[in-house]
């Protein structure tokens, strides 16, 4: 239809939005759906989190606010970026934005020009290259793999690297995979990067705070100060405090590219919600115990999904370090036969199989640009897990 924006032609629907609306159209219809697909804290935000948003509408904190944020938010995003990660910024060059996507969104729309390069790692998050392409940069796909633990490898980075690169982005931990770099593997990519002075960084750790065992998080700027002037370190209160109805994402960067992510906003929607940016600022400042206490049930989980995946027939499911999906392979079972008769020759047949059969929504890898592998979001109880994984085990043992 030419009324529509030749633009829109160049991208594609989130494919975890669908499946997560396919469920829950089968729910309505009565089946019973065990939806996996999902990235979302199955947790209530914190009391005192709450209690500071209707402490803030009380107070009459209800009209519009700055583009970039409430002064008192910034201050607590500063305070939390040289608390957590050794990294100086002044509240003047953080951002705060309607969720993280927005903050991702504003920095490609601010930055790129036709023709530009966005190198993204695969498998991505799903909507990373069509916010490129909506800016009118090309995204630029470097494969990862399994037996490298789903991790951008420094001598791939390298070669990808064009005169026309403009940004790299990189997700740790990552979304769909839950690989995390440690500091080594992060030394890695940064050496690469100060070869490279005209690449920026656009750092996406939005789970930071969900990493297990004796895992430590690190960001590129803080492994390499000298990239701090051209890097992009997003970040938000998701995922951490059980808060993506609130919408509120944030970054620090450089004064040039801050300033110029506020004019896009200014036009776009000026500032977030006056009460969530409220809410933030009691995440951020007040007490921290919810993190360790959500962070070991869903360790839990981990350690017990990736167990019942690797006991079913034909799947092979590695440990992530962090955020709360599994990215197991199904190589094995392409060329089988599901009970439907249908023969899978995807990713996306395996999880259309599945839901089909045996009511388990998962999102098929090749959404995330890679497979054949699907991704299990694990933020639900254990017993829903189990019953999940049981019924996988029963659908992968009945393939023929």
């Amino acid at each position: 239809m030419a009324f529509i924006a030749s633009s829109l032609a160049r991208v594609k629907p989130s494919a975890t939005i669908a499946v997560t609306q396919k469920a829950r159209d089968l729910k309505a219809q009565g089946r019973n759906i065990i939806s996996l697909s999902v990235g979302e804290p199955d947790f209530d935000t914190p009391d005192n989190i709450k209690k500071a948003a209707i402490d803030a509408i009380n107070r009459g904190e209800t009209k519009y606010t700055p583009v970039s944020g409430i002064t008192p938010l910034r201050e607590a995003i500063a305070a939390k970026f040289k608390r957590e990660n050794g990294l100086d910024y002044k509240a003047s060059q953080t951002i705060v934005g309607t969720g993280g996507k927005q903050i991702l969104f504003n920095a490609f729309a601010a930055t790129l020009n036709p023709g530009d390069e966005v190198i993204i790692p695969a498998p991505y998050w799903v909507s990373y290259p069509d916010m490129v392409l909506m800016s009118g940069g090309e995204p630029v796909f470097v494969n990862t793999s399994i037996d490298k633990a789903f991790k951008l490898q420094a001598e791939d980075l390298d070669r990808a690297i064009t005169p026309k690169t403009k940004w790299v982005v990189l997700n740790s931990p990552s979304n769909p995979s839950g690989a995390a770099y440690s500091r080594d593997e992060m030394k890695a990519i940064t050496d690469v990067l100060m070869k490279h002075k005209h690449v920026w960084i656009l750092t996406d750790d939005m789970y930071e705070h969900l990493t297990y065992g004796d895992f430590v998080f690190v960001t590129p700027a803080q492994i390499e100060p000298n990239l701090w002037d051209r890097t992009l370190t997003m970040n938000g209160v998701s995922k951490a405090y059980a808060m993506t109805g609130w919408r509120i994402g944030y970054a620090g960067g450089p004064d040039v590219l801050i300033k110029a992510m506020d004019m896009v906003q200014g036009q776009q929607t000026s500032g977030a919600c006056s009460i969530a940016q409220w809410a933030a600022v009691e995440a951020l400042n007040g007490p921290q115990d919810f993190i360790p206490a959500s962070r070991k049930v869903f360790q839990e989980r981990r350690d017990l999904v990736v167990s019942m995946l690797n006991q079913a027939k034909g799947l092979h499911c590695p440990t992530p370090e962090g955020a709360f999906y599994v990215y197991p392979s199904c190589a094995e079972l392409i060329g089988k036969t599901a009970p439907s008769g249908n023969v899978i020759k995807t990713d996306e047949d395996f999880v259309t199989e599945l839901l089909e059969s045996e009511g388990v929504a998962a999102v098929h890898g090749s959404a995330f640009g890679l497979g054949p592998n699907f991704r299990i979001s694990y933020a639900t109880s254990n017993k829903l897990l189990e019953e999940a994984c049981q019924k996988i085990q029963r659908f992968c043992a009945e393939l023929r």
